[in-house]
């Protein structure tokens, strides 16, 4: 069965490491819905968060792959259930929608989004939660004229604990 998989990957942060794991995704013919990378917990070690969609067969075989890369020190694949999620998203609006349609104000009250800047030309309001939560404040923001829009890949953590903060300490001592 086909689920939506996050894929962790652990990495040194070195040149080319993503374009050689974008290529384990292309050689399989395997849609990233989404990517983000990060600094992870430990210092000088980078986190990768990809989202795909595959039967648990292929995200194994995928996983196998990805850990045979020099620079990745370990990958790990949790479901939705497993893991604690959020995206983040940017609005640019007109201004004159805030300061002449009051239920614009109501709008981003309701979504629980905040309004980060103000100019006399445009306004920026930042909304973090699930997909549907972005796409619902788009559609809402939409009729008052909706300049820009941009919305960061996932980022997650696990709900168990995970033994790579171990493996990683180990790691660093060892280098």
């Amino acid at each position: 069965m086909v689920k939506t998989y996050t894929i962790s990957i652990y990495s040194e942060n070195n040149v080319g490491l993503l374009n050689r794991i974008s290529a384990i995704f292309l050689k399989r013919h395997i849609n990233i819905e989404s990517l983000t990378t990060s600094q992870s917990e430990i210092n000088d070690v980078f986190r990768f968060i990809i989202i795909v969609k595959l039967e648990e067969e292929g995200v194994k075989k995928l996983i196998n792959q990805i850990e045979k890369q020099v620079d990745v020190i370990r990958a790990f694949y949790h479901t939705d259930e497993e893991t604690i999620f959020q995206e983040s998203a940017l609005y640019k609006v007109k201004s004159s929608a805030l300061f002449e349609e009051r239920h614009i104000q109501n709008i981003i009250k309701d979504s629980h989004a905040n309004i980060v800047t103000v100019s006399p030309e445009y306004f920026v309001i930042e909304k973090t939660g699930f997909r549907n939560e972005t796409d619902r404040l788009y559609h809402d923001l939409e009729p008052f004229g909706l300049l820009q829009f941009v919305r960061s890949g996932r980022i997650s953590v696990t709900k168990s604990k995970m033994e790579i903060s171990e493996i990683l300490k180990k790691f660093k001592s060892d280098n």
